[in-house]
């Protein structure tokens, strides 16, 4: 009887790791299944690490990219390869960013049930929502200079139109391992750098003071082209006179911003650094974009005045600017951007970066500085609002940046424009941005 009972214990405890093990294995089969099929090891899906099968359209349906024998056929047009390489990807898979890296799970069609399912049947499209027309003026701009990037994108729906990161190369003819010059080429600036974001920033502080300062409106400072903060200096670009709030943003007064920012104090502006999303990661499509960083010192208020500006520690990365620009526009928050093409239902929004009057009133401001600063003329037909910023980097010449969006609502753009080493973004960032506007504006 005793050995009786031992055997039904032991085929009970059998039992039990039994399922057990199904158990996990059916979790791990559910959880990682995508990777497995996905791993470039797999010989049914890939053929000397590309994949067998497999095309990248644009949102127009131009052809990107179409894989198979064992090679990546590219679109005929060398402008639109290189605009479109660090979102598209390139044969030898060092891009990240790049659709055939990133999503190859969508062309291979891989489900629990069915498998790889599209590999069967030859049709593993991935519809991306960039515009390669906008891409390729992006471009032919930016290739003018050392580095830079851009994104547009409709803060109503999150299709991101034109997202170019230079240098660039082409992908047809990749550089060889070692190149000079191959340093940077396959970073993706705008996903996966982050930038001393200069007066594009005081945007950011502009909600903090809107939101905490009830007597913003009476503010006052007469800017001399020079601050004294202690025996220290610290400088505007040209001399103000006297500015109130808002025309401390139309003309871009360092020495009103650090006023401002150290009535609002460190400890707000870490909150707002952080409620805004300039130190968010956003996923666009299960890519990670790099979170920003900053230090807002409690023991130096030329420092802290210089943080609030944009300077000091500073670094913001492209995309979390725009999606704050597209949040502004947009009473307060904005939809999450993505790549691939989905059903309108799927669209998702941030949380509320900042309050609807806030927004409200950082469009009115920002309108004006398009109006009354960098000149209408210069924006045929766009109802801009935007923010210039030229970044201080020791040892280099700046970066200039131009961030915003169009307040239409048959075009509800935002965008981020930056270029590296280049001097102010009102000569540099803005033309770019007018000329990819006018692009997607005018189709």
């Amino acid at each position: 009887m005793r050995k009786l009972e031992r055997r039904a214990v032991i085929c009970l405890l059998l039992a039990a790791v039994l399922i057990l093990g199904t158990g996990v294995f059916a979790y791990r089969f559910f959880r990682y299944g995508r990777e497995w099929a996905t791993y470039y090891g797999n010989g049914n899906v890939y053929d000397e690490g590309i994949l067998k099968s497999g095309r990248v359209y644009d949102r127009g349906d131009r052809l990107l990219a179409a894989c198979g024998d064992g090679t990546i056929y590219y679109n005929d047009d060398w402008e639109i390869r290189c605009a479109t390489v660090h979102a598209v990807g390139d044969p030898d898979g060092n891009i990240a960013t790049g659709a055939l890296a990133s999503f190859r799970d969508s062309m291979i069609g891989y489900s629990p049930v069915f498998g790889t399912y599209r590999m069967r049947t030859g049709e593993g499209d991935c519809h991306l929502t960039l515009d390669a027309e906008a891409c390729r003026t992006a471009y032919e701009y930016l290739a003018a200079y050392q580095a830079g990037c851009i994104g547009v994108y409709n803060y109503k729906t999150g299709e991101i139109l034109c997202m170019v990161s230079t240098p660039a190369f082409d992908p047809a003819d990749p550089p060889a391992a070692g190149e000079e010059g191959e340093d940077g080429l396959y970073l993706n600036r705008f996903l996966s750098a982050t930038m001393v974001p200069g007066s594009t920033f005081k945007t950011v502080t502009s909600a903090a003071v809107i939101e905490n300062l009830p007597d913003y409106e009476d503010f006052n400072y007469y800017c001399e082209g020079t601050r004294w903060v202690g025996d220290e200096d610290l400088n505007c670009m040209h001399v103000h006179g006297e500015v109130d709030f808002e025309g401390a943003l139309i003309s871009s007064c360092n020495g009103a911003y650090s006023v401002l920012t150290e009535r609002l104090g460190a400890e707000t502006m870490k909150i707002y650094a952080a409620r805004t999303g300039m130190t968010a990661s956003y996923s666009v499509d299960g890519i990670e974009t790099v979170p920003g960083s900053f230090d807002f010192p409690t023991d130096s208020a030329l420092n802290l005045g210089w943080a609030g500006i944009g300077q000091y520690h500073d670094q913001v990365n492209p995309c979390a600017m725009m999606i704050y620009m597209g949040a502004i526009a947009n009473g307060g928050k904005a939809a999450l951007p993505h790549l691939l093409e989905k059903p309108r239902l799927l669209k998702k929004y941030t949380d509320q970066l900042l309050e609807a009057r806030t927004a409200a009133k950082l469009t009115e401001m920002m309108r004006r500085d398009v109006t009354e600063g960098y000149g209408e003329g210069n924006f045929p037909g766009l109802a801009l609002c935007a923010k210039t910023g030229t970044a201080e980097i020791s040892g280099q010449d700046p970066t200039g940046w131009f961030c915003g969006f169009l307040d239409d609502p048959d075009h509800p753009l935002a965008f981020c424009c930056y270029v590296e080493n280049a001097g102010e973004g009102i000569v540099t960032a803005a033309p770019i941005v007018n000329a990819v506007l006018q692009e997607l504006v005018n189709q």
